[in-house]
């Protein structure tokens, strides 16, 4: 039988968060791991925006509202 179970280490014993179901006395093996894990770095916007190699016109930039809504007037208001 195998269980996965949280635990805290006191600096010389494991203390179980909850019961266990074993006879006392049960050798039993170990394999100990954080349950804390770091975050996973996250990526840069522009990285993630380079990264996609987009094709589109040399002034899309300037003209982002005309290609979002487009407006065809290129006049400015």
């Amino acid at each position: 039988m195998s269980q996965t179970l949280d635990a805290i280490f006191d600096g010389n014993v494991f203390r179980p968060d909850g019961p266990i179901q074993l006879e006392p006395n049960t050798r039993v093996r170990l394999t100990i791991e954080p349950a804390t894990t770091s975050a996973p770095e996250s990526e840069s916007f522009l990285r993630v925006a380079r990264s996609l190699n987009l094709d589109g016109p040399s002034d899309w930039s300037s003209r982002l509202d005309d290609y979002l809504y487009g407006r065809t007037d290129t006049s400015d208001e």
